[in-house]
């Protein structure tokens, strides 16, 4: 089934002012967005719990390798792409972008720590083993960043989900780091 790819004229009332916000946070509506407009609840949702991921604890890297690092275990080629230019945008290096887009460790220990935590949550559908757990804690974490990693997952999940259902057309602005998971 097509999803339309909703714009601030076309949307559903509800959806309208959340695109004019995202319109002037991005430069312009990312098509996810457009996507999400068709249930303005998740649209809603989705950007509020963007926001509530930048209350974390993480940094502006750690937060990217949750995202990133949650797209690549759902093979999410609009999310990995997005996140990688959002990440570029960021200054997160671009070592730890690449690491996750192939699969890689990350040389930093600590990061890498947060990945492998990350993809352990992900995989394991939220039961990752008490060695997983004690990495993340032997590399520094705390229970809080436990629980916000949790919160990175649900929010990126959301968008990971609704790209593999509408199969969601990359934006120009992402284009240039196109993504598909190596088999």
């Amino acid at each position: 089934m097509k999803y339309v790819v909703h714009d601030v004229n076309t949307a559903p009332n509800a959806a309208k002012e959340e695109l004019r916000n995202a319109e002037k946070s991005f430069g312009f509506v990312p098509n996810l967005l457009g996507v999400m407009a068709e249930a303005p609840a998740l649209l809603e949702a989705y950007r509020a719990m963007a926001g509530y991921f930048e209350k974390t604890s993480l940094t502006p890297t750690e937060r990217q390798i949750v995202l990133l690092t949650t797209s690549f275990e759902n093979t999410c080629e609009y999310c990995v792409a997005a996140h990688s230019v959002i990440a570029g945008m960021q200054e997160v290096s671009s070592d730890v972008v690449d690491a996750i887009r192939n699969g890689r460790p990350i040389d930093d220990q600590k990061l890498e720590a947060l990945r492998q935590f990350t993809s352990a949550v992900v995989t394991s559908r939220g039961w990752p083993s008490d060695s997983a757990t004690k990495s993340f804690f032997d590399a520094g974490y705390a229970k809080v960043q436990v629980l916000e990693v949790v919160l990175g997952i649900g929010f990126k999940t959301l968008s990971n989900f609704t790209n593999h259902i509408a199969d969601t057309p990359l934006d120009r602005a992402f284009a240039r780091a196109a993504w598909t998971k190596a088999a």
